[in-house]
C-alpha cells in the first residue's frame, strides 16, 4: 500500500455519463478519498459493480475492476476477496441492484462478513431505466408504470443488514462530502463486512427524494449521543420511519472478518511450485 497516493489517482481517464447533478458523483468521490485516507492504491484495489447507473463505476475509477450482471455483484466481490485477501475489495450497487434481484445475495453476504465493504447509491428509483418505482421507493411514489404508486411497503436495507448480523452498518448523504467520505472510510477499515446505504439523489426521475429533502430532514447520528455499539439503540434507529438518519449506526467492535475465521489468507492465484507450466496438463491433473 501507497502512503502518498491521492484520491485523483483512482480516477479514469473516461469521463462519467451520470446526469448533471447525479448523486453518483458525490458518492463517487467520497469512495476515492476513503480508498486514499486508508493507504489503498489503484493496484490493490479491485472495484466490483452490478448493473444501473451505479454499475459503471468501475469504469469511472482507475483500480481492478469487473462490471457484473444485475445483482449479482456481491457473489464475485466476496470470490475475489476469497481468492486474494490482500486486495482491498469495494462492491458498489444501486437500490434496484442490490435489494431486488441482489436481496438474497445481500443477506448471505451480510451474515457471511467478509472483510470487504459494500456501498448503495440508494436513489429510491430504476434511473437507468428510465424511472420505474424501485424497492426502496415510498407506498405512494407516483411513476408512469406505478401512477397509484407501487403500493407496498419500501425495504429497509438498514433492517435486513441488521437482521442478518451486521457488523457495520451505515448511511451516509452524498451531498455531504466530508462526512460521506469518513463513514465510507470508517466501513473501509472495519475489520468485517462494511455496509454503507448512501442516499444518492436521482434529479432526472425522482422529484420527491431530493437534495433539499434530504438536506432538511437528515439527522446525523454524532449530534445525537448515539452509541453504534449499542445494539439496541441501533436497532431503534433504524426501525424509527420517520427519520432519516446519516452515520455509523450499528459496529461490532469484536468482529472477525471470514477470511480470518476460516484461515482465508493466501493468495489463490499464486501458482504451487511443481505445478504444470501448460494449462491443459493442469486441467487435465485437477479432473
Amino acid at each position: 500500500m501507497s502512503s502518498d497516493v491521492r484520491f485523483t489517482d483512482f480516477k479514469s481517464d473516461k469521463q462519467p455519463t451520470w446526469c448533471p447533478g447525479c448523486g453518483d458523483f458525490g458518492t463517487m468521490n467520497g469512495m476515492m478519498k476513503a480508498l486514499a485516507n486508508t493507504g489503498n492504491d489503484p493496484d490493490n484495489t479491485f472495484v466490483v459493480a452490478g448493473i444501473g447507473c451505479s454499475g459503471k463505476i468501475g469504469t469511472y475509477m482507475h483500480s481492478y475492476a469487473l462490471h457484473g450482471v444485475h445483482g449479482r455483484a456481491l457473489p464475485v466481490g466476496i470470490g475475489v476477496k476469497s481468492a486474494n485477501p490482500d486486495l482491498e475489495v469495494m462492491v458498489s450497487g444501486g437500490d434496484g441492484d442490490g435489494y431486488s434481484i441482489g436481496a438474497g445475495h445481500f443477506v448471505h453476504a451480510v451474515r457471511r462478513n467478509m472483510d470487504m465493504t459494500y456501498v448503495v447509491m440508494d436513489n429510491r428509483i430504476y434511473g437507468l431505466t428510465k424511472g420505474q418505482a424501485s424497492p426502496t421507493s415510498r407506498e405512494d411514489f407516483e411513476t408512469a408504470t406505478t401512477p397509484d404508486g407501487p403500493k407496498q411497503a419500501p425495504v429497509n436495507p438498514l433492517a435486513l443488514a441488521l437482521a442478518a448480523d451486521g457488523s457495520f452498518i451505515a448511511q451516509s448523504f452524498s451531498s455531504d462530502a466530508q462526512r460521506h467520505t469518513e463513514i465510507v472510510q470508517q466501513a473501509v477499515e472495519h475489520d468485517g463486512f462494511g455496509f454503507v446505504n448512501v442516499y444518492s439523489p436521482c434529479v432526472t426521475f425522482n422529484d420527491v427524494d431530493t437534495y433539499d429533502y434530504f438536506r432538511d430532514t437528515i439527522v446525523d447520528l454524532d449530534e445525537e449521543d448515539h452509541d453504534p455499539t449499542d445494539r439496541d439503540a441501533a436497532e431503534a434507529k433504524i426501525m424509527d420511519d420517520d427519520t432519516e438518519y446519516q452515520g455509523v449506526i450499528y459496529q461490532d467492535e469484536e468482529s472477525v472478518p471470514y477470511n480470518e475465521r476460516h484461515g482465508l489468507d493466501e493468495n489463490m492465484a499464486d501458482i504451487p511450485d511443481g505445478a504444470p507450466e501448460d494449462a491443459t496438463d493442469l486441467v487435465r491433473e485437477f479432473y
